[in-house]
């Protein structure tokens, strides 16, 4: 842990911003997620913090008011905090809305039977959502997205609230995780009609002790796109060592993987450029492909320039600050805006990445030497020979070169 600290401090100081982590130690449980697991330890990804998120329930709730918008927030709603969010990204959950996608699971219980499920069932497949499993006062559906799970949810309780009905409902990464995030506001606040979701980490939820009104919540919605762009570095460079028919072949592959597998709709390529920009259903859909492209280049000797934004501009902006990210040479490197803040994920170099390693596998060599070199010297200084110190170090070289 503590070589992990200096590690990650050292990085911070190199690229002048904050290092999270390197790699991770994320316990993958499935195939899928032990694939991309290896791959980010394998590459040794940083994940870095270029500007910090203020992480608290206000501006939890004002992003959400903001997502939801006016269409679906009766004004009379009242938010709670079941568990506040730390103050910091959490690399873990982050990396698991990535691999798994966000909260689109949603649980709905009623609090006594009624004829309403039917019309449950009715609602939530018009609203592209799909029936998991439901019974006469429960039921589990998969939604398209955690967004559109809180806006049905809050349809489906205000018909229920106007039927004299109750209603529980959570969002969860899984049908299992929102029933038991649905629990934990049962315990908190009792059968008041509400919906429970997580964000960064911490859990609330928007309840209604009154009938949801017809009045909405009067702010300017914010159209929420996630577009990428992805830039080539260097590609004159590339193609002067490789040729352009290889820089070709590496952009067609990304553009097909792109159309075929990501759900992403490409807009503006051409055969032979070396940029496109791609707008995506969700902003954890971009930043899974945005690393599947990144580490696919950079294996075929070419880095990209990866920016993810709500808008266009806002992309291609955080594309271009991902040239600050950089220790001496080019390599590829993802920013993505997270809460009001900037984040990136940073792919080392292949010297820096064999450099870790080796720094992993020795450190007991390395701790060995350090504490060798520090004794001599101090042996030195007090004893009037400070040249033994240079001794130590010549020695320590010869030792460390020998083992290697």
């Amino acid at each position: 842990m503590a070589l992990d600290n200096l590690i990650k401090g050292l990085f911070s100081r190199l690229l002048n911003k904050r290092v999270l982590s390197i790699g991770t130690n994320y316990f993958a449980t499935n195939e899928l997620e032990t694939d991309y697991v290896s791959l980010i330890n394998l590459t040794k990804t940083m994940l870095v913090e270029v500007r910090p998120a203020e992480i608290n329930s206000k501006t939890i709730f004002a992003n959400l008011e903001q997502e939801i918008d006016q269409r679906d927030l009766p004004q009379n709603r009242k938010f709670i905090e079941i568990r506040a969010a730390d103050n910091e990204v959490n690399e873990f959950a982050l990396l698991s809305n990535i691999i798994m996608g966000n909260d689109r699971y949603l649980y709905v219980e009623l609090f006594k039977k009624s004829p309403l499920m039917d019309t449950f069932v009715q609602m939530i497949e018009k609203a592209n959502g799909e029936i998991i499993e439901r019974s006469k006062t429960e039921l589990v559906s998969k939604m398209p997205s955690k967004k559109d799970g809180i806006r049905i949810a809050i349809r489906l309780i205000t018909l229920g609230m106007q039927n004299d009905c109750n209603i529980r409902a959570a969002v969860g990464m899984t049908g299992a995780a929102s029933i038991e995030r649905a629990i934990d506001m049962n315990n908190e606040i009792g059968p008041t009609s509400g919906v429970g979701f997580t964000k960064l980490g911490g859990e609330y939820g928007i309840i209604f002790e009154t009938t949801p009104t017809m009045e909405k919540v009067d702010i300017t919605p914010v159209q929420i796109d996630n577009f990428m762009y992805i830039d080539a570095k260097d590609s004159t460079g590339f193609i002067s060592k490789y040729g352009k028919d290889k820089l070709i072949e590496i952009m067609n592959d990304i553009n097909s993987y792109i159309t075929n597998e990501s759900e992403g709709k490409i807009e503006g390529y051409r055969v032979g450029g070396d940029d496109l920009i791609i707008n995506f259903p969700n902003k954890e859909i971009a930043l899974k492909t945005g690393l599947d492209c990144a580490w696919y280049a950079m294996n075929n000797g070419l880095n990209l320039r990866v920016g993810i934004g709500k808008s266009r501009r806002e992309a291609g902006e955080n594309a271009h600050i991902t040239d600050e990210l950089k220790i001496y040479e080019d390599t590829p490197v993802i920013v993505f805006d997270l809460a009001n803040g900037k984040y990136a994920y940073y792919i080392p170099s292949e010297f820096t990445r064999s450099a870790l390693e080796y720094i992993k596998n020795r450190n007991g060599l390395l701790a060995g030497v350090f504490i060798f070199v520090f004794l001599v010297t101090l042996i030195g200084w007090n004893t009037g020979n400070a040249w033994l110190g240079l001794v130590a170090m010549l020695f320590a070289l010869l030792i460390v070169t020998v083992a290697t």
